[in-house]
Parts: structure tokens; sequence; C-alpha cells
């Protein structure tokens, strides 16, 4: 016999909410619970970097409410670390060729703070595996398919490949 449902609409909603934010923010969860762990440490340069980063998701939380794309919540955290880490990169190799050291050096150790959140990425030979597959499977042969190539390499490996060398292995399979 089913058990009688308890509780008022609003109970219920927020129920329902704990249960799916669970599930589904691991990745934030994982990021605030360092926030805190660094703030009781002492690590100021950390907690910095990790208040940065929460900055930057809420940012992208707020562009996404004005869109219509409803993208899965880990996903969404994984793009802008990995943007977040091609800037730091960016800007350690231009403070590297312009002689300003101490500047490039807290770049990389925000850096490092930002890739320890980065599932692993895909390795030059798992992507050109994969490539090799998704070109099979779509009977690309030409360059006129590298846009079909690319789409469905990123509809299935989307958050764990670099996309520059991804394009590069692309650009060699189908020439």
């Amino acid at each position: 016999m089913r058990q009688p449902i308890s509780g008022t609409i609003s109970q219920l909603k927020s129920q329902l909410a704990q249960t799916i934010h669970k599930k589904d923010h691991i990745m934030r969860d994982t990021i605030k619970a360092a926030t805190i762990s660094a703030m009781k440490a002492g690590e100021k340069e950390r907690t910095a970097t990790l208040r940065q980063i929460s900055a930057k998701i809420k940012d992208r939380d707020i562009e996404l409410r004005t869109s219509n794309k409803d993208v899965p919540d880990d996903e969404l955290v994984t793009s802008v670390l990995q943007k977040m880490a091609k800037q730091r990169r960016e800007s350690i190799e231009m403070y590297e060729t312009g002689g300003r050291d101490e500047l490039a050096a807290k770049e990389k150790a925000e850096l490092a703070v930002i890739e320890e959140f980065l599932p692993t990425m895909m390795s030059e030979e798992e992507t050109a595996a994969a490539i090799a597959a998704i070109k099979t499977e779509l009977g690309a042969d030409s360059m006129k398919d590298m846009g079909r190539v690319m789409g469905e390499l990123k509809k299935r490996h989307g958050a764990l490949l670099d996309g520059g060398m991804a394009s590069g292995l692309v650009k060699n399979a189908l020439s």
C-alpha cells in the first residue's frame, strides 16, 4: 500500500529541490567545500582563487537564466573552469615574454588551483581514436565534413576535449 503524501506543496518542492541539488551539483559543492577549508587554513591566495571560480560560475548561471539553454551543472562548471584555465595559460605566456615573472608565478598558482577541479582531459591518442571512430561512423572523407565530425566529437566528449588539439587532429584525419 502506498504511503500518503504529507506536507505542504512548498515543503515537497523544497525536498525535491534538495534531492536534485545533491545529484547535480557535485563539482559546485566540491569547490564550495574547498573554499571553506582554505579559509579555515588561512590560505589567502587559494581562497581568493576559489572565490573567483565561484563568482565566474554565478556569472554563467545568470547568463543562462536569460537564455533558454539547459546545461547540466557539472558541464557548466567544467566549461567555466576550462575557460579560466585557458585565460591563465595565455596570461602566463604573455607575462613570461614580457619579463614579468612575479605575475606569471601568481597566474601559475591560480592555474594549479583551477586544474585541481578540472576532469582529466583526453590524451592525443584517445582523441585520435575517437575521431577515427566518428569519421568511420559518419562516413566522413573530406574537409567538407569537418563541421559534422567536430560537432559529434564535442557532443560525445565535450567536457574532456581540448578543442584546439581536436581541430588539428580532425584536419589531419580528413585531409
